[in-house]
């Protein structure tokens, strides 16, 4: 979650020189590449076709879909205001979890949730943090949060048997017959290699390769698959504040006491649904 804190402020960045859809499909690239050199190095035994089924499922959702609806929206809103969308995440990937895992969170579960929902939308209303109501680009965050919530939720059940490193790897190479072509089009196409990008874009895309596309999979993989999909991932309902501090420290944006009590509700709801079965 910590590594996905940043995913969102650094994408900001990138988008100061580079284009979005080779931010969003570029990035998967490189972490295929990663995913494939870790494949090699461990010896890793081919998926099973009911396994390849899955990880399709798992590309579509957290390769190709959130990256790409992140990436445009961002082009026209806020990190802030995409860190406020995000924070559907953890309730749509708890349904999907109902829906594709087969779990049953207890109601103690879904009253922690929600209170932890409730305390992060309050305090971004208050805060003033989303400015001007629901826009266009909130339609692209929205779906972004459909296809992770279905990624996670798949990836999770996947990771009980192929374990988080696995599991991502696998869907970064199924996904490279797609992200292989696109990203090569949108960089002859576009001013990508051009002195006008900055070495602080080529950071941020770098990370978001290395860290938001693969490492922070490792773990978050291993995370659901041995806590639950949907009681692990209430974690992230914490992300939003943390989110909103990163956007603060790299792109200036104000953050007051109002975070710190916000941020100290949340963990408190987060503490309560990691308790409950």
């Amino acid at each position: 979650m910590l590594g996905f804190s940043l995913s969102l402020p650094l994408t900001k960045v990138a988008l100061t020189g580079l284009d979005p859809w080779f931010i969003a499909f570029g990035r998967s690239v490189g972490a295929g590449a990663l995913a494939a050199a870790y494949l090699l190095v461990s010896r890793a035994p081919r998926p099973t076709t009911a396994q390849l089924r899955r990880l399709v499922v798992v590309a579509v959702g957290v390769v190709v879909g959130f990256p790409l609806f992140t990436s445009i929206g961002l082009t026209m809103q806020t990190s802030a205001h995409g860190a406020v969308v995000v924070t559907l995440l953890p309730g749509a990937t708890a349904v999907l979890a109902v829906l594709r895992a087969g779990e049953r969170p207890s109601p103690r579960f879904w009253l922690a949730s929600a209170a932890g929902l409730v305390s992060v939308l309050a305090f971004v209303i208050i805060s003033g943090a989303v400015r001007g109501g629901v826009t266009s680009a909130d339609v692209f965050f929205l779906a972004a949060v459909g296809f992770c919530a279905l990624g996670y939720a798949e990836g999770g059940i996947l990771a009980r048997d192929l374990g988080g490193a696995r599991t991502i790897c696998w869907a970064l190479i199924v996904a490279l017959p797609v992200t292989v072509p696109v990203t090569a089009v949108v960089a002859l196409g576009s001013n990508t290699f051009s002195s006008q990008v900055t070495a602080t874009a080529w950071l941020s895309f770098a990370y978001l390769t290395a860290v938001s596309m693969f490492l922070g999979f490792i773990a978050w993989y291993a995370g659901l698959a041995r806590g639950g999909v949907a009681r692990v991932g209430q974690v992230q309902l914490a992300q939003p504040a943390i989110t909103l501090a990163w956007s603060a420290l790299l792109l200036g944006e104000s953050v007051g006491a109002l975070t710190v009590i916000s941020a100290l509700a949340v963990l408190a709801s987060v503490f309560a649904t990691q308790r409950t079965r």
